[in-house]
């Protein structure tokens, strides 16, 4: 038997001829793999991508915040949005343009009640200038001008209580028939108070004319 032979076992020539370059190489990678496998990754890196260094994590929070709108820029944006809806209300209340009117005015059964008060005189509506008269009157150190200013007082209340009772009943009897399954909570108030202003001081504009049946 020749020596060093072993016909049982035979040594295979790999790794007899390995190269030590390869064996060399070896435990260097292994270790290039253990460390970046003990690596943490950050939580939100992208799968395959390496973390970011603390530097670079900081310089980015500071770039999306600083395209972030400041206290100061949405405060000024809130003043512009709120003077356009302002101006877009006013511009409503001149020309009877339903989407940007208050609530208060909104909706079909609060127009009906503006025009039917529109579409008639009220004596309510002469309460300014007549009481600016009996003031004139009850300053004058006449005494018979001052009974005729205290009667005028009791004339024009009597009269737009009793005015305001025909109105608010003609235009609840017409709203039932108008709009019998509609919210009419308040309309017949909202009139009887737009019946108070003067004609061309009331907002939103008359639409209708004196007289034109609403």
């Amino acid at each position: 038997m020749a020596l060093g032979s072993n016909p049982g076992h035979p040594v295979p020539l790999g790794f007899v001829f390995r190269s030590r370059a390869k064996e060399e190489k070896a435990p260097v990678a292994d270790k290039a793999q253990v460390t970046v496998s003990k690596q943490p990754r950050d939580p939100q890196a992208p799968k395959g991508r390496p973390t970011p260094k603390r530097s670079e994590a900081q310089s980015q929070r500071r770039s999306v915040a600083n395209t972030s709108m400041t206290r100061k820029e949405a405060a000024k944006r809130a003043r512009e949005e709120r003077r356009a809806a302002l101006e877009r209300q006013r511009q409503a209340l001149a020309g009877g343009d339903e989407r940007y009117l208050p609530a208060r005015d909104k909706g079909p059964v609060r127009r009906f009640a503006r025009d039917f008060i529109d579409a008639r005189f009220n004596i309510a509506e002469f309460f300014l200038p007549m009481a600016v008269v009996i003031l004139v009157l009850s300053m004058v150190r006449v005494a018979a001008l001052q009974n005729i200013a205290l009667l005028l007082w009791l004339v024009v209340i009597v009269l737009i209580v009793l005015d305001s009772f025909v109105t608010g009943f003609r235009l609840k009897k017409r709203l039932a028939e108008r709009f019998p399954d509609e919210n009419k909570r308040g309309a017949v108030a909202y009139a009887l108070m737009r019946s108070l202003q003067m004609r061309r001081l009331r907002l939103p504009k008359p639409q209708v004319k004196r007289g034109e049946r609403p």
